[in-house]
């Protein structure tokens, strides 16, 4: 589905998420697809989570020295599930992976800060982030992408926050598990 439909049918999940599809739907067009748009452009990420809901599957960021969810810059592509489930395989080899639910699980505009990346340096900037909540086998083998991470681990979602260093994000996990537990209290017993 594209982006534009999967951004119009979500609805938000508190006044943040309001704020924040209101300013995506404004910048959303076909040039906002690409990083060649400076200030803000679209990134897709995962939430990697086992089959109990119990746990969350973050790698180690190099460039923001923190451990963090996984995805990337949409680059042209309009299907952001496709780009949540692509970054996630890649960044930390697990296969297998699925959504938990097809539509888009939580939106953020993003600030990052100005850092350099493969020698470049890059401008402070915005992501318009759509996030997915996608699900795996815990026992599937990990394996590290040495460009974009150093580590990849498995988290109790009550431990996960003893492992973050990037204050920024702490905001968007906190909303994350939050509707994860949500989710999980939700389901019927298994």
């Amino acid at each position: 589905m594209k982006l534009s439909e999967m951004l119009l049918r979500y609805v938000a999940y508190n006044e943040q998420e309001a704020v924040d599809k209101e300013m995506m739907m404004a910048l959303l067009d076909e040039k906002s697809l690409h990083r060649t748009q400076l200030f803000a452009h679209w990134t897709s990420s995962a939430i990697v989570v086992n089959e109990t809901l119990d746990k969350v599957l973050f790698a180690f960021h190099n460039i923001y020295q923190s451990w963090s969810w996984v995805g990337g810059h949409n680059d042209g592509d309009d299907d952001p599930l496709f780009v949540a489930l692509k970054e996630a395989s890649e960044e930390t080899g697990v296969e297998g992976l699925r959504p938990l639910l097809e539509d888009i699980f939580m939106i953020d505009v993003i600030y990052v800060p100005h850092h350099v990346k493969r020698g470049r340096y890059v401008s402070d900037h915005l992501h318009l982030n759509t996030a997915f909540l996608l699900v795996a086998d815990e026992q599937s083998p990990l394996f590290v992408k040495e460009d974009e991470n150093s580590g990849v681990r498995w988290f109790k979602l009550e431990e996960v926050f003893d492992h973050i260093s990037e204050d920024r994000m702490i905001p968007v996990y906190r909303k994350a598990l939050a509707k994860i537990q949500a989710f999980q209290s939700a389901q019927p017993s298994r």
